[in-house]
């Protein structure tokens, strides 16, 4: 546990035990266990004791001041597996089953860039304080890095120099991955002579790196944190007048990631590539976990949807054999 997430309580005691398991099998969410400390000290301060029944759980998820309808299923979801836990542990606590509560939320369709707003992000970007500094190199090399792979703000983030291999075809080694996954992303030809710029000029400015020193770094600071990446962003935003006005949200960061996805999906589809085969592999270069989560932007991206009308025409019009 860090520090600041000391629990005394019986239940905090048996909560703290069950968030030290998940991290060390590589599972981390600041939101979940923000929702486990505070169940674990509902259940100490009523003087709980002995297995959980289902009353007691649903009441603590309903006991929200938040006026999203979806918080109450969303706080009972993120107890669930803590309750199944217990389960195991006692045979008694009563684990609630999916969905109870209905729906946690309705995931927002993402904001797919145009290249024109690429265009003009790496442009301001390149125009930060300080003129000829190696904070405009950063970000500039930072976001166009995301936009062409896909990575997550955090994995890109957590590069060492080490991990940036950019002799020959080009390979980034994640070691940051979601759930504490490593994976090799290959890099295309067009993002090598940027990232090798900013590695030049990271030497120009720093010195040669040592062992385990982040990749993208300011003259200020030996590496970007996530908080400075977010607050540069929305910097950024407001410069270039970025809302939510005519869009599906406002732009995000993350939104740089579907972008390469839903730009990939795109291309596949116009070259006449078997899509189905495809995703698997992109799954991978993604890290995701399952290719569902790849399968996701079919149904939620409009700019996709016209692939997924497509394709049920053309079943429509000739189902495979044997289901006529």
């Amino acid at each position: 546990m860090a520090a600041g997430d000391v629990m005394t309580g019986a239940v905090a005691l048996l909560a703290g035990d069950y968030i030290t398991l998940r991290r060390g099998l590589g599972y981390r969410s600041r939101v979940s266990e923000r929702y486990l400390r505070a169940f674990a000290r509902y259940l100490d301060r009523e003087g709980h004791d002995g297995p959980v029944p289902l009353e007691r759980s649903l009441d603590w998820a309903a006991s929200t001041a938040s006026a999203d309808p979806c918080n109450p299923a969303r706080r009972l979801t993120a107890v669930r597996g803590f309750l199944r836990h217990l389960s195991a542990l006692d045979g008694a606590t009563e684990v609630p089953a999916p969905g109870l509560l209905g729906p946690t939320g309705h995931r927002k369709p993402p904001h797919v860039y145009s290249d024109r707003e690429i265009s003009d992000l790496l442009r301001a970007a390149g125009g930060l304080a300080p003129a000829g500094g190696l904070r405009p190199h950063c970000y500039a090399t930072l976001f166009g890095l995301l936009a062409c792979t896909g990575l997550r703000i955090s994995e890109a983030l957590s590069l060492a120099c080490e991990d940036v291999d950019l002799t020959g075809g080009g390979m980034l080694t994640v070691r940051a991955g979601k759930r504490g996954r490593m994976r090799l992303v290959p890099l295309h030809p067009s993002a090598l002579a940027p990232l090798r710029d900013y590695a030049a000029h990271r030497r120009l400015r720093c010195g040669p790196p040592g062992d385990g020193d982040a990749f993208f770094r300011t003259d200020l600071s030996d590496h970007v944190s996530y908080n400075a990446a977010g607050s540069t962003f929305t910097v950024l935003r407001r410069q270039l007048g970025w809302t939510a006005v005519g869009r599906t949200r406002a732009p995000r960061i993350h939104d740089l990631r579907h972008r390469m996805v839903v730009r990939r999906i795109q291309a596949w589809h116009a070259d006449g590539a078997n899509v189905d085969h495809k995703i698997a592999v992109l799954a991978t270069y993604l890290g995701h976990a399952q290719v569902t989560d790849v399968y996701w932007y079919l149904s939620a991206v409009p700019e996709l949807m016209s692939i997924i009308s497509g394709r049920f025409e053309s079943f429509a019009e000739c189902p495979p054999a044997g289901t006529r």
